[in-house]
């Protein structure tokens, strides 16, 4: 086991581990660290507490200090040359007919690199942007391509439920959304119904994909074959939260369906959920 305190260096961003050297940490206050890129000003998420070593990622870095009144003035400076840095850029950017859309400029709290964030739809040569940077801030100049999950995280805004992104409130990191949950959930595979802001896949999809697996264990899938008390039957619609079937006899295919409970009918041979290929080329780069 070893001592450890998380901090997180943006808002909402992901929390890392760092070794207190015996001394005590809250959480809300303010920390300078060592990191793999210099000397950062972050914000205590979690106080000290033990956890096992297999948790830390090698070398566990340090706490140097407890930010003082210069290091919070510092930090505010480096917000205002953010801002500045990352209109020089967008300039740079447009002299050198770049297709890229740049999302966010961030000095290291020494100001010993500027990092730029952008979005691109495929690779771009930013070479000679590196360099024009460089000449320009006299430091060293990092450009990074980020995903469009990563731009909504950083940008925020509102998704289709008219409340902020998640990403941008209180989710640390990404989890992975598949289509398959979509189907599973019972959800309209149209790309403007299950996708957010971004263009992916909406996270909230995540949230209650543990519930929607448990209720499928226990209820016949759409095309599972069952017995009821009126004889043989397939179910042609499930509904998972009420636990309600629409049930095809065998007997009399073309009458109306029987709606039975799920727990009254007896699964001979359940089905499975599976995404048609031509869905999943309809939903191409959503995922």
């Amino acid at each position: 086991m070893a001592e450890v305190i998380g901090v997180r260096f943006k808002e909402v961003g992901k929390v890392y581990y760092f070794d207190p050297q015996g001394k005590e940490y809250e959480t809300g206050k303010k920390v300078i660290v060592e990191t793999a890129i210099g000397i950062e000003c972050g914000e205590v998420a979690l106080a000290n507490k033990q956890v096992a070593e297999e948790e830390i990622v090698s070398p566990l870095k340090t706490v140097i200090r407890t930010a003082t009144e210069k290091d919070l003035q510092t930090l505010e400076e480096n917000r205002e040359k953010e801002k500045d840095a990352f209109e020089i850029c967008l300039k740079k950017i447009a002299e050198h007919k770049l297709d890229m859309k740049l999302v966010e400029a961030e000095y290291t709290f020494d100001r010993s690199k500027v990092l730029f964030y952008f979005t691109a739809d495929g690779r771009v040569d930013f070479r000679e942007l590196v360099k024009d940077l460089a000449s320009v801030f006299k430091t060293r100049i990092e450009l990074r391509q980020i995903g469009v999950r990563d731009e909504s995280k950083m940008l925020g805004g509102l998704g289709v439920c008219g409340r902020p992104f998640c990403c941008s409130t209180f989710l640390g990191s990404f989890q992975p959304v598949t289509i398959k949950m979509a189907k599973e959930q019972g959800l309209s595979l149209s790309p403007v119904k299950i996708s957010g802001t971004c263009g992916r896949l909406m996270c909230c999809l995540k949230y209650e994909q543990a519930s929607y697996e448990h209720l499928l264990r226990h209820t016949p899938k759409v095309g599972a074959i069952v017995d009821t008390k009126e004889g043989r039957g397939t179910v042609v619609e499930n509904n998972l939260l009420t636990g309600m079937l629409k049930i095809r006899l065998d007997k009399r295919p073309e009458s109306a369906p029987l709606v039975v409970e799920r727990h009254s009918v007896k699964l001979i041979k359940d089905a499975q959920i599976r995404v048609a290929k031509e869905e999943l080329e309809a939903l191409k780069g959503i995922e």
